[in-house]
Formats: structure tokens, C-alpha cells, sequence
């Protein structure tokens, strides 16, 4: 058997547990196999613990373990570090739980929480740095750290609850979709619930970061006076939470 077959035969017996590559790897008098998967499926099942302790809570010991042993099997590691190994669990999920938005988003709050820690640094600008702007030819840059996603359940309520050691609320889907936003300063992440309006004016700022046009399309949704005086609202927040990380002008 030639190196480049027993390494393509060792793989499929890692992450595969073919039988085929099994007794060919035993023809060449290579005991042991057993113990080489064993670790290799114990590390990354160890992986996934560490990345997704809430989840693992929550789901429970039994179930957590049978759905990291469905993704092992589904998703041999393809990164130079086991730290990305994990980045798509919440797929496996969502396939092994279709029914279950509440697990998928808390999966996505514990990635996004991950992600933004090790985010690229940003300083976030100051009231002073606004003074004098002129606001329609203004262009914000949101914290690279910055992350979202569509919330339809009370998963944001879950997983603080689960951290603060608080009793926990039973999943529950939400009277009108919001948002989840997840970001970093300094050395701390934040997670937030938003609504639907302040989730789709981040999408908007990130897209393009005029502040102008912003102010339109919170105008269109809302009225001329709720539009603008929420853009106001809105922009004051965002700077006093460090989600503005820079300016321009056109």
C-alpha cells in the first residue's frame, strides 16, 4: 500500500468509520484503530462542548452528544485550527431540529459572541468627533465586530437567563420579529435584542453608511417627524454603545 492510500484510508477511518478502509488499514498490521478514532471524535466533540456550552445546557447532555456526533459525521475538519470547527454547527441544528428557531438562534448567539471577540479592533468615535458634521454628506462605519440576524424568538431572553444563572423561560416565538445583534468594545461582547425598525436601519447603515439616506428611509417607514427623530435617537445609541467606529464625508 502506498503512503498517499494509507493516509486517504486512515481518513475515511477517522471520519468515516469505513469498514473497507478499516480492514485494509488492519491488512497492514495497524492495530489500534479504535483508539486513534476515539480521540479523534472525543476532540471534537470537546470542541463543540467548549463553543456551545449554552446550547449544551439546553439541549442536555444526551441530545447535545447525539447531534456533535450527527456533525462529526457530516463535517470532517477542514481548517488548520479546531477553533473553526465549530463554526457550523448551528447547520447541523437546524437540519437535526427543524422545528426549533429558538435552538437555532441561540447556536447563532453563541458563535456571534465567539466571532466578535476575536473581531478586528476598532475605536469607537466619540459625541466630539460629530460636532460640526455636516450629516448629508456624512458616511458612519459601523465596529467590525458588529454581527445580526433576524430574531423570531425569545432566545435573547434564554441565553441571559442561562448566563446569569437566572430561571429560564420556555422558548417561545415573539409577537413580531426583531433582531439580534451581537459587537464588541474593547474587551467585552454585548448581545442585544432590537426591533425589526433598528434591526433594518443597521442593515441600511451597513450597507452604505450614509446617515442621510438613512434618515429617508426612516422617514418612509415612519413619518417625517417619528422618522427623523428616531434616526437621532438611534445614532445617539449606537455611538454611546460603541457601534460607530468612524466617519466620513463624501
Amino acid at each position: 500500500m502506498s503512503l498517499a492510500a494509507l493516509q486517504q484510508d486512515f481518513q475515511a477511518w477517522l471520519t468515516r468509520s469505513s469498514p473497507v478502509a478499516a480492514r485494509r488499514l488492519r491488512s497492514g498490521a495497524a492495530p489500534g484503530l479504535a483508539v486513534y478514532q476515539n480521540n479523534y471524535r472525543a476532540q471534537l466533540v470537546g470542541c463543540l462542548e467548549s463553543s456551545y456550552p449554552v446550547v449544551r445546557e439546553w439541549l442536555g447532555d444526551e441530545t447535545f452528544l447525539a447531534a456533535a456526533i450527527a456533525h462529526i459525521n457530516s463535517h470532517p475538519p477542514y481548517a488548520w485550527t479546531l477553533d473553526a470547527y465549530a463554526d457550523d454547527f448551528g447547520e447541523t441544528l437546524v437540519a437535526q431540529y427543524p422545528d426549533n428557531p429558538d435552538l437555532h438562534e441561540l447556536a447563532w448567539i453563541e458563535l456571534a459572541l465567539s466571532q466578535a471577540f476575536v473581531a478586528a479592533d476598532a475605536v469607537p468615535i466619540s459625541t466630539q468627533d460629530l460636532a460640526d458634521l455636516d450629516w448629508d454628506a456624512a458616511r458612519l462605519r459601523l465596529t467590525p465586530s458588529l454581527m445580526m440576524r433576524t430574531a423570531t424568538t425569545n432566545a435573547e431572553q434564554i441565553w441571559t437567563a442561562m448566563r446569569d444563572g437566572a430561571p429560564t423561560p420556555e422558548g417561545e416565538m415573539l409577537e413580531a420579529p426583531g433582531g439580534l445583534i451581537v459587537w464588541r468594545r474593547e474587551f467585552s461582547c454585548f448581545l442585544r435584542h432590537v426591533d425589526a425598525v433598528e434591526r433594518d436601519a443597521l442593515l441600511h447603515l451597513q450597507q452604505n453608511g450614509s446617515f442621510s439616506e438613512l434618515c429617508d428611509h426612516l422617514v418612509q417607514q415612519l413619518g417625517d417627524v417619528d422618522g427623523i427623530a428616531r434616526a437621532g435617537a438611534l445614532l445617539a445609541d449606537w455611538v454611546s454603545n460603541g457601534l460607530i467606529t468612524g466617519v466620513t464625508l463624501d
